[in-house]
């Protein structure tokens, strides 16, 4: 009897012991497949995009493949805490391209593009999702609804692929008579903005049946709160910098801190006040661009060194995201839909830029400059599909692939093009 309950104890403790070990084991494995998975995630595309770059191709082309072998579509390499935290990653990415073109705009050569600027917000995006209104239908035999939602996520622009490039031109002194990289600049960031809240209101249309015209008056109201918060902000943060002397590496830590506040107020807003927390961002660093332009050229160039490791894992985790099966399921009319979308949005930038002084090839550049796609598609394409809209396996293959068509066409053109389209004009 005292013999059997000794070995129960020794049972008992044993089993105690073993889910520890496994645990401790578990711990110890995520940590190093987290580690082994952004190792290879940095390695990888900067790897890729050198070849990429050497072979005069985008090297973001390079960093995209290399996500496509990672994910769990393909090799399945990268960690699940990554992929469960992939949207913030790239946010942050956005947050840091989008200051560093704030602290590159200044504000008077944005006023002179005038009311193309205006019209670049919203136009190409309304004739994009007019145009596949009129094709999805033909070509994919999909409602006209359904044909709406699918244009209104791939009718916004990329930003983390035209910000950047936007950014050489200013730069290198590239279409600065008409200040064509800060028209381009000013619309992107607020295209984004229009098209989500339209692909938004069409969600809840499919799924209830109504549409709140309130969700539309969202639009003006969320651009004009996010540039008002975020001049705000900037002014504050001038003022502070002046008074407070401290090494730019703090300061750019502190409006970085600033930014993901901002992002956070308009989550926390969301249903009570719509605010653009991106407008807000990259208002934030015109601010500081306007008031304290010796700064502001400091903290560019830093931003740029940060820009380095942030593009990699922007691109990386874009690239994760896709599925190639949907894509090469899709077949050629899935195709087509993207390209003849492409051909309307074009038609809308040109449309826009209507009695404007730029040359027959700078509105080339402008119609080509605003096709690239890929961060807002990554981050909308798979919602139809997990609410379960019949539609939602044909919107996530389409957005799959105008990221892996757009995004490449948009950034080779511009990157081989600008010098044969554009003016340089020094800088002084």
């Amino acid at each position: 009897m005292k013999n059997q309950r000794v070995f129960q104890k020794r049972i008992n403790s044993f089993c105690e012991f073993v889910p520890a070990a496994q645990i401790r084991r578990l711990r110890k494995g995520m940590v190093i497949n987290m580690l082994t998975s952004v190792a290879l995630i940095l390695l990888l595309g900067l790897l890729l995009g050198s070849i990429f770059s050497k072979m005069k191709l985008p090297s973001l082309l390079g960093m995209i493949i290399v996500g496509i072998i990672l994910s769990p579509h393909a090799l399945d390499l990268i960690d699940k805490s990554i992929l469960g935290i992939s949207a913030d990653l790239r946010q942050i990415a956005l947050v840091i391209i989008l200051t560093r073109a704030g602290l590159s705009l200044n504000i008077d050569d944005l006023k002179k593009a005038g009311r193309p600027a205006i019209l670049m917000c919203f136009v190409p995006a309304c004739i994009e999702i007019v145009g596949t209104i009129i094709l999805a239908p033909i070509l994919l035999g999909v409602t006209v609804l359904e044909a709406a939602i699918i244009g209104s996520v791939i009718a916004a622009v990329s930003p983390a692929v035209i910000v950047p490039r936007m950014i050489k031109l200013i730069d290198e002194g590239y279409g600065k008579n008409h200040s064509i990289p800060q028209l381009i600049l000013a619309g992107a960031s607020v295209d984004d903005v229009f098209v989500i809240v339209v692909f938004t209101a069409l969600l809840s249309l499919a799924s209830t049946g109504t549409i709140s015209v309130i969700s539309f008056l969202q639009i003006p109201v969320s651009i004009l709160m996010g540039v008002v918060i975020g001049t705000a902000m900037g002014s504050i943060l001038v003022i502070f910098f002046r008074k407070f002397h401290m090494r730019d590496s703090v300061k750019i830590l502190i409006i970085l801190s600033f930014s993901f506040l901002l992002l956070e107020l308009q989550n926390r807003l969301e249903g009570m006040i719509p605010i653009s927390g991106l407008l807000a961002i990259m208002s934030l660093g015109i601010v500081i661009k306007q008031k304290y332009s010796v700064l502001a050229k400091r903290l560019s160039s830093k931003y740029n060194k940060l820009w380095v490791a942030a593009e990699v894992f922007l691109f990386v985790l874009v690239g994760a995201t896709v599925d190639l099966k949907y894509a090469i399921s899709s077949g050629i009319y899935a195709v087509l839909l993207v390209i003849g979308a492409l051909v309307f949005r074009m038609l809308g930038v040109a449309m826009s830029l209507i009695k404007t002084k730029l040359t027959t090839k700078e509105k080339l550049f402008c119609m080509i400059a605003y096709t690239p796609k890929a961060t807002v598609q990554a981050a909308i394409g798979a919602i139809p599909f997990t609410m379960g809209l019949a539609c939602g396996q044909t919107v996530l293959t389409v957005a799959v692939l105008s990221i892996l068509i757009t995004a490449s066409f948009g950034a080779i053109c511009i990157d081989n093009l600008y010098k044969k389209l554009l003016c340089c004009q020094c800088r002084e």
